[in-house]
């Protein structure tokens, strides 16, 4: 046996020696290697040797090592390299005087120890360890989307992380509202795995497990990825994101909208709402009035009773109930009180107040409501609020004060709460024509509708002299308003046509006149009268000149101020020259230019009367007779 080992150590020995004489590389002890470090697509450097080495790399040889076996890969002869066949083939090349070797477009493949190896004077050899980086891309997050029960028993998956394209593998870190997160048994798990691509680059996928709480339910988890490069170490974050977490309902309540006093006629929504997620089925209840008892209302889909618009009958006591479908629990919120403000039946008494003109009226308005009411009266026809407070007086009557009256009663509390009653007074008196006269161009052998409007109290009838077919609307409870549908003959034409309305107290009529203008599409010219005219006016009225001969007489006054504005300026300027004498001194001649010569003749008459003044002495030194009652003459056409 002690033969043997020493036979056996012998033949070590020697095998050792033969394969130092041999030369054959990475065999020998050597010291670390050198480490060069750069990223995936830059060109490594490397050097045969410290940069104090002062060895002869005339002759090189430099060997790629994978797996502890050393490949040929580039030879220096004389200064001259030659790249051996392979993966290095094309990669390779010298610089700085045959010392260094580059090696370009660098990949993960070509992370390894990298020999060379010198012959002469002595053997020399050299070992590189060659770093390849490569920065992941920008780290992707994706959530759970079937979200997380507090209920589970065991973690579950909270979200998926990936970084993608990076070299050597990143180290990743998960992170919950900005602090990381460890392994934990049974509350956090971090499973990872990671991808080889064909590039040789990983891809590293983790997914983050964890048992969540309902004060989880805003968490905000992300991931980190944290890498290194020739310049130091980097990270790089995914954006934060917020997992579903279902858990149970404690409590439910109810909300009204809109907050604040309601009131008759707003959209009211009641929902239902609870503290779990998912929420529980809910179902809204009101207190019956009658039996005190709880009755279910009907909601729309989502839950909500909506009451459009709201009504008085709508206030009351109401509740919710919410039903957990996985558990079967069942929650009760408390009972609260809905409140809708109204104003209802709002009355005017007398209802239908008629009077006799000269005498007076009161019109009294009530209203019920749950809050302190104010009133006020307007006058409907033109807005002007007549009176506050819920009693209006009207003295002396006349027959323009009948028509429409408002009372408005008010919630001052309540902004926008209001209700009004309308109430027509009606003032005994014979019919009131609208118009008493109109003029209609027409033309003949076409239809026409002639219009007749009348008021009064009680309320008139309206009859045609003329056959047609007559139609009858109601305005207000004291007017009415007829037309007549007529073919416009040569009869027509000549007649005119006229409206007649009447009641116990009188009538009145309204004349149209019809003229035949081929030239004028039809066009209506109507008379305008004061209404106390209207009312108290007969048949008496004269024809309105038409609308030619208004125009006429306008010109012609205008041309006539004109005149008498220029002769003013006239004599204005000549008695400012001193050539227009005044007073006693009777006739005189004015200078007038020649162009301007007999163009006037202006009579003046004095104020003063004969006896007061003497005789008129002309230019010309002739004597009037007293009996010349001072007038005096002023002849411009000389």
């Amino acid at each position: 046996m002690e033969l043997s080992r020493l036979v056996c150590a012998f033949l070590l020995a020697a095998c050792c020696c033969c394969r130092r004489a041999a030369g054959v590389p990475g065999e020998a002890e050597q010291p670390e290697p050198e480490l060069v470090e750069v990223e995936v697509g830059s060109t490594a450097l490397l050097k045969c040797g410290p940069s104090r080495s002062q060895g002869n790399f005339s002759h090189v040889d430099w060997f790629s090592v994978h797996k502890e076996k050393p490949t040929l890969i580039f030879r220096v002869r004389q200064g001259q390299g030659q790249s051996e066949p392979g993966e290095y083939q094309h990669r390779l090349s010298l610089q700085d005087k045959g010392t260094t070797l580059a090696l370009t477009h660098v990949t993960p493949h070509d992370e390894r120890i990298f020999l060379c190896q010198g012959k002469r004077p002595r053997s020399q050899e050299h070992r590189i360890q060659l770093r390849v980086y490569k920065a992941p891309e920008e780290p992707s997050i994706q959530v759970n989307p079937l979200g997380i029960s507090v209920n589970s028993q065991e973690p579950e998956e909270v979200a998926t992380c990936v970084g993608r394209n990076g070299y050597p593998i990143p180290q990743v870190i998960w992170y919950k509202n900005g602090r990381p997160l460890k392994e934990e048994k049974n509350r956090v798990h971090i499973q990872s795995s990671q991808i080889v691509e064909s590039s040789g680059l990983y891809t590293l996928q983790s997914i983050l497990k964890a048992q969540l709480v309902k004060e989880d339910k805003d968490a905000q988890f992300y991931c980190e990825l944290n890498y290194r490069l020739p310049s130091g170490n980097h990270m790089k974050e995914s954006r934060e994101v917020t997992v579903p977490v279902f858990y149970p309902a404690e409590k439910v309540w109810l909300e009204v909208e809109p907050m604040g006093m309601l009131k008759e006629g707003d959209r009211v929504e009641i929902r239902c709402l609870a503290d779990g997620n998912p929420p529980p089925h809910f179902s809204i209840s009101k207190q019956n009035l009658s039996t005190k008892e709880m009755e279910e209302e009907i909601t729309d889909d989502n839950g909500i009773l909506v009451l459009e618009p709201a009504q008085k009958e709508h206030s009351g006591l109401y509740e919710c109930q919410g039903l957990d479908l996985e558990t079967t629990a069942s929650l009760l919120s408390d009972q609260q009180e809905l409140l809708v403000n109204y104003v209802s039946d709002v009355r005017v008494s007398p209802e239908a107040p008629e009077s006799q003109e000269g005498s007076s009226l009161t019109l009294t308005c009530e209203a019920e409501s749950n809050q302190a009411l104010e009133f006020q009266w307007l006058r409907e026809k033109t807005g002007k609020v007549l009176q506050k407070g819920p009693v209006l007086q009207l003295h002396n009557l006349k027959r323009e004060a009948g028509g429409g009256y408002r009372c408005i009663a008010s919630v001052p509390s309540v902004p926008g709460l209001n209700r009004t009653q309308l109430v027509n007074v009606a003032i005994f008196g014979s019919p009131w024509m609208t118009l008493k006269e109109r003029k209609m161009w027409v033309k003949e052998n076409t239809v026409l509708n002639l219009s007749c409007e009348a008021s009064g109290h009680p309320r008139p009838t309206i009859s045609w002299n003329v056959d047609g077919v007559a139609s009858e609307h109601d305005q207000d409870p004291q007017s009415i308003l007829s037309i007549l549908n007529v073919l416009v003959t040569p009869e027509l034409l000549e007649s005119g046509a006229e409206c007649v309305a009447s009641n116990s107290l009188g009538k009145n009529t309204s004349i149209i006149f019809l003229e035949l203008d081929s030239n004028r599409t039809t066009g209506l010219s109507t008379s305008t009268i004061s209404p106390h005219a209207r009312a108290n006016s007969t048949s008496t009225e004269k024809k309105l000149p038409e609308p030619e001969s208004k125009g006429v007489v306008i010109v012609a006054v205008t041309v006539c101020i004109l005149v008498l504005a220029v002769l003013g300026a006239v004599l204005y300027f000549f008695y400012k020259k001193g050539k227009l004498p005044c007073g006693r001194s009777g006739k005189q001649e004015i200078t007038l230019p020649p162009s301007r010569k007999s163009e006037f003749v202006v009579e003046v008459k004095s104020d003063k009367l004969p006896e007061e003044m003497g005789l008129l002495q002309g230019s010309n030194g002739d004597k009037r007779a007293p009996g010349d009652q001072g007038e005096k003459y002023i002849d411009l056409r000389h």
